[in-house]
């Protein structure tokens, strides 16, 4: 299943036209939030921020807090520990966004994981599906693959590989995988 990442406005007019009820918030100015919560909240859709990513705020657990409270967001997204740690218990949804760059990234997610006990787990890029399914395995997390996902064959190897969702900012892919 595909959930849709959005990085402007008109992304998010977009999303809301799908049958998607959630998305991901990338690379949004603080004082824009508002704005997008609102909107996703007159379509009945959701959202997790990425918090790493909120353009004018620091990224730690105070600005996760602040979020979750201030806007009832369905989750957090972070690559921070103690953030996932935070909004875990504020009661949302979390995802730990983690990069296998080599053999190394890999020991060292699975020991972010165990510590920061997410929901998700988004591996990056979503094309390494061979760490998609050992992440899974070794952790017993849902798993999210994104980054690089630019065909309907990805998303099928991602999902195959293990993977729970697609996150991708490529309109195309959110009407050729619709829900089925």
């Amino acid at each position: 299943m595909i959930l849709p990442a959005i990085r402007s406005m008109k992304d998010l007019e977009k999303f809301v036209t799908t049958q998607y009820s959630t998305c991901v918030i990338l690379d949004v100015h603080i004082g824009h939030v508002s704005h997008y919560i609102q909107f996703l909240n007159q379509h009945q859709k959701s959202a997790f921020i990425h918090i790493d990513l909120i353009k004018g705020m620091s990224t730690d657990e105070y600005a996760a807090e602040y979020i979750i409270q201030k806007y009832k967001v369905e989750g957090i997204v972070s690559t921070k520990p103690k953030i996932i740690k935070r909004a875990n218990q504020l009661g949302v949804k979390t995802i730990l966004r983690t990069f296998i760059i080599d053999s190394n990234a890999l020991k060292k997610s699975y020991e972010l994981i165990q510590s920061a006990d997410p929901d998700f787990v988004e591996v990056l890029p979503g094309l390494l599906f061979k760490a998609i399914e050992n992440i899974h395995k070794v952790t017993g997390k849902k798993i999210i693959a994104g980054g690089l996902i630019e065909h309907p064959e990805d998303v099928e190897k991602a999902l195959s590989a293990g993977a729970t969702y697609v996150t991708t900012s490529s309109k195309e892919l959110w009407k050729n995988c619709e829900i089925k």
